[in-house]
């Protein structure tokens, strides 16, 4: 991890996020601005919570490590979003694991600053309930659908998420990512694939998905990860 001392791009990633909507200028003197390269660890689980981060460019992703060595991944964060949220309230050590898929940008805050400073803020508490509601709902949501929706649906409504309007795909994520992602082995994944090609629904060509059939591959998504 590097701090960037660059204040003009820090309060660029303030303004552009309203974070100072939330804070008062005190806080924001504690902000600071930190680069993660890709593949570097930004939170490890059971380690204490340093910073509350605001990622705000970049790729990472979240994922836990199971007993048996294998990795469940919990979600993709590509957009706007909080890291700590539970952490820096039950003052408990990290939950997940967190790292950067790609060179990526965070503004952090000293967990210790942050809980004895806005313990009464109302506009950071109510931002964190919806913060902890729409990571909720995402996370139920997905486990829900790996559960119960066979993989060729999961994979179907992935690709139609990502597709563009030339109606083909460029995999930013491994497909050992994808395989996490939908909770199934790459193996299978690649089984997959290999059936939605046979069918003539897509041609793969490397990371390039192209879509020859967008209207059977719609009613194989069903609409999950929608």
């Amino acid at each position: 991890m590097k701090k960037i001392i660059n204040p003009k791009l820090l309060h660029h990633y303030i303004k552009k996020h309203h974070i100072d909507d939330i804070f008062d200028n005190e806080i924001l003197s504690h902000m600071e601005l930190h680069h993660y390269e890709k593949g570097e660890d930004i939170l490890q689980a059971k380690n204490q919570l340093l910073y509350y981060y605001f990622f705000v460019k970049g790729k990472i992703k979240i994922f836990s490590v199971l007993e048996n060595g294998k990795s469940l991944l919990l979600e993709f964060y590509t957009e706007f979003g909080t890291l700590g949220d539970i952490e820096l309230f039950k003052n408990v050590s990290i939950c997940s694991n967190v790292e950067a898929v790609k060179n990526s940008y965070l503004i952090g805050i000293p967990a210790n600053i942050l809980r004895e400073k806005c313990h009464d803020n109302i506009k950071f508490l109510k931002f964190m309930i919806n913060s902890l509601g729409i990571k909720l709902e995402s996370t139920s949501n997905n486990s829900s659908y790996n559960l119960l929706y066979p993989l060729i649906n999961r994979l179907s409504s992935y690709l139609l998420e990502h597709i563009t309007d030339k109606d083909y795909i460029v995999l930013n994520s491994s497909f050992k990512d994808i395989s996490e992602f939908l909770g199934t082995t790459y193996r299978h994944l690649h089984r997959t694939f290999h059936s939605l090609e046979s069918k003539g629904i897509i041609r793969c060509d490397g990371q390039t998905i192209y879509i020859l059939d967008k209207d059977q591959l719609k009613k194989l998504s069903k609409n999950l990860y929608r």
